[in-house]
């Protein structure tokens, strides 16, 4: 399947989806969300593979049994490509557009333990300026954090921000709808997945499988 961009189609089924997020709405429009949405993420996956890795297309359906939101289905339809069970590459699109990035999303107590050691180690110096660098190049850092020190961390430590996190994440949005919507995005993705690789690499040995 050849990757042609997100039809304008699929940004406008989020936003119907969102004022009417019900198992009556998503039977009746289901074939819409097939075509517009999935089978381009489908598509884009597919052509980023020969580089970065086969992808997890994520299901529409929420997970609403601990959640006092029991709307059924996603707002959004991401993809990911794993380097770990905690870090990889992710892309998204949604009814506020596309947006892309990377990082470690879920740090259980044992990877968050040895990321709080790779930042506080010589490797955490390597995390500083790789995160530096993103956000000087127009990236949103990200992820969980804590309003103050871990415990049992000085919160004078000299890289105390970068502790703070329970996850760590890279992302920015393409506003372009004529890139979004076009074979273009691809080799855009393609790209800023690459800008981004020196986060996945740092967290994928530190805090990888």
């Amino acid at each position: 399947m050849t990757f042609t961009g997100f039809p304008h189609a699929a940004t406008e089924f989020y936003a119907e989806l969102e004022r009417d997020n019900s198992t009556g709405f998503w039977q009746a429009h289901k074939d819409r969300w097939e075509r517009d949405v999935r089978g381009p993420m489908v598509a884009l996956m597919a052509g980023l593979e020969d580089e970065f890795g086969p992808a997890k297309i994520f299901r529409p359906n929420r997970d609403v049994r601990f959640s006092a939101d029991k709307s059924p289905y996603k707002t959004h339809q991401g993809g990911y490509v794993g380097v770990s069970s905690r870090t990889g590459w992710y892309a998204e699109v949604s009814a506020d557009g596309f947006r892309l990035g990377a990082g470690s999303y879920h740090l259980d107590p044992d990877a968050l333990a040895a990321y709080r050691a790779g930042v506080d180690g010589p490797g955490g110096a390597e995390l500083e300026r790789i995160v530096d660098d993103l956000r000087a190049g127009g990236w949103e850092i990200g992820g969980e954090r804590l309003r103050t020190a871990p415990r049992g961390w000085s919160r004078d430590h000299p890289r105390i921000e970068l502790l703070r996190h329970r996850s760590l994440t890279a992302m920015r949005w393409i506003e372009d709808g004529d890139v979004v919507t076009t074979p273009a995005l691809l080799e855009h993705v393609r790209g800023h997945w690459r800008a981004v690789r020196p986060l996945v690499e740092w967290l994928g040995r530190v805090v990888g499988t």
